[in-house]
């Protein structure tokens, strides 16, 4: 399998952006890319998503096993030329002080060699020991490549080579210059999602080409081809490198009770969904329907609705402008629609949402106002366990939930007295002690969930739709 590990030796180093130009230069090229992204991230994956026209899965030691992290990788890299996984942060950051959650984790794990991407800006020979250290650091990584990134121009380029070339045996990929083309618009959650910008195509053109210009990509790809002797094929369990771990996805046929029309909210407010979680529900026996909060007038006919994370506060008004989506939501749910939503879905779902000094009505069926804050009012992983009152089939109360949260809103102004589905044990939920607000069918949390071994939501949500609709018509 041919793969590369992008990373950088600190956050904010440009490595996304420089992976989004790899995976489209790659592409244009004629190679199919496959893109991964470490951590429980959303709004690189879009890019990287529509830089490879692959849909980017996430690789998460918080909510996979390192057996599940290897078969993501080997599954959707199958008949694919290149694998990219893209880091989060810096190569060895993580929060386990022995690294085993770490970015150069998930290198070795996948033995994938290494690319850093380097933010050279008041840098020359310096770059030298940075790197040796890097490379003293763990032996078992495999620093492969560098690419300079923004760069001063030819001559600051020409000191950074030559001081990574006498001093290390790391290969010199290329020379980003520091370009104003190459940035993306950043928000309070990182980059601007690429499902709401207009010109995400033609920035993702732009970035392409300047990468294409100014890295070899011939070299790049030798590196991802090589077999580094000291680190045998990836194996797993005794199958080889080429095998797909995995078991094939289930015949939709084998639910035996017909399929199930789950609304999916996709459209520049709501973007926030895992591949593999949407997956899991298609092979749970759903057929998903798409739903514009923004320009759609009503709910198609479904039996479930999915409203996944995003930013609506960047879209409040248009989204309190939309009356009759709102009343269609709110009868629904009120009428018993089997309905899921997360973090901007559950601020849609509030009474109002309020952001700087505006206060715009959303659907009104959670008795609280989300209130937005200058900074978060939760971020990071999460531990939760389920309650009693979890509505969904198959709970276990003793299990312990992993998952992530990151939301500067707070729901605020609650007049009513709820019930919850999760019990924090680490992070904020709603009110610090409690996550998941139950009404009638609906559950809503700021929690995002990952369908894995440690927690198969989506079967769990699927059962739940078809037992209500037993009961209602019954």
């Amino acid at each position: 399998m041919t793969r590369l590990f992008i990373s950088a030796t600190h956050k904010s180093s440009g490595k996304t952006t420089v992976s989004i130009g790899l995976c489209a230069a790659l592409r244009a090229q004629g190679s199919i890319v496959q893109p991964f992204k470490k951590g429980p991230d959303y709004i690189d994956p879009l890019w990287l998503g529509a830089a490879s026209g692959r849909a980017c899965h996430n690789l998460d030691f918080n909510t996979m096993t390192p057996d599940e992290i290897i078969q993501t990788v080997q599954r959707y890299s199958l008949n694919t030329d290149i694998a990219l996984i893209e880091a989060n942060k810096g190569l060895y950051d993580g929060m386990a002080l022995d690294g085993s959650d770490s970015n150069a984790a998930i290198a070795k794990l996948t033995r994938s060699p290494v690319v850093l991407v380097v933010d050279t800006r008041g840098m020359t020979r310096g770059i030298a020991p940075l790197l040796l250290g890097y490379q003293a650091f763990d032996h078992d990584i495999n620093i492969a490549g560098i690419i300079f990134n923004r760069v001063g121009g030819a001559r600051h380029a020409a000191k950074l080579r030559e001081s990574v070339e006498y001093h290390t045996d790391i290969n010199v990929l290329g020379a980003v210059q520091n370009n104003p083309e190459m940035e993306i618009e950043e928000r309070h959650l990182g980059l601007m999602p690429s499902n709401e910008s207009g010109e995400a195509e033609a920035q993702i053109a732009r970035i392409r080409d300047l990468v294409a210009e100014q890295v070899d990509l011939d070299l790049l790809r030798g590196i991802a081809e090589e077999r580094n002797p000291s680190q045998p094929p990836l194996i797993r369990g005794g199958a080889r490198d080429s095998a797909v771990l995995l078991p094939p996805f289930p015949d939709k046929g084998r639910v035996g009770e017909g399929f199930l029309r789950i609304g999916i909210c996709q459209d520049p407010a709501f973007g926030f969904y895992y591949p593999g979680d949407l997956e899991a529900l298609q092979q749970a026996g759903a057929e998903l329907v798409p739903v514009n909060t923004l320009t759609d007038t009503a709910l198609p006919n479904i039996d479930g609705l999915f409203i996944g994370g995003g930013f609506p506060e960047t879209h409040m008004q248009q989204l309190a402008a939309n009356v009759a989506m709102r009343e269609s939501i709110r009868t629904a749910i009120d009428n018993g629609l089997p309905t899921y939503a997360e973090c901007g879905g559950l601020m849609y779902l509030s009474r109002s949402l309020v952001w700087n000094g505006q206060q715009a009505a959303m659907v009104g069926i959670i008795p609280g106002d989300a209130v937005m804050h200058p900074k978060p009012q939760g971020r990071g992983y999460v531990k939760l366990q389920e309650t009693a009152d979890m509505p969904w089939p198959g709970g276990n109360m003793t299990h312990t939930i992993n998952a992530h949260e990151f939301h500067y809103s707070r729901l605020e102004n609650l007049t009513a007295t709820g019930k919850f589905a999760y019990r924090m044990q680490r992070g904020t939920g709603i009110d610090g002690q409690h996550d998941g607000w139950i009404y009638r069918h609906l559950l809503a949390s700021y929690t995002h969930m990952r369908d894995t071994s440690q927690f198969h939501w989506a079967q769990r949500f699927v059962a739940f739709i078809r037992q209500t609709t037993r009961k209602t018509t019954a």
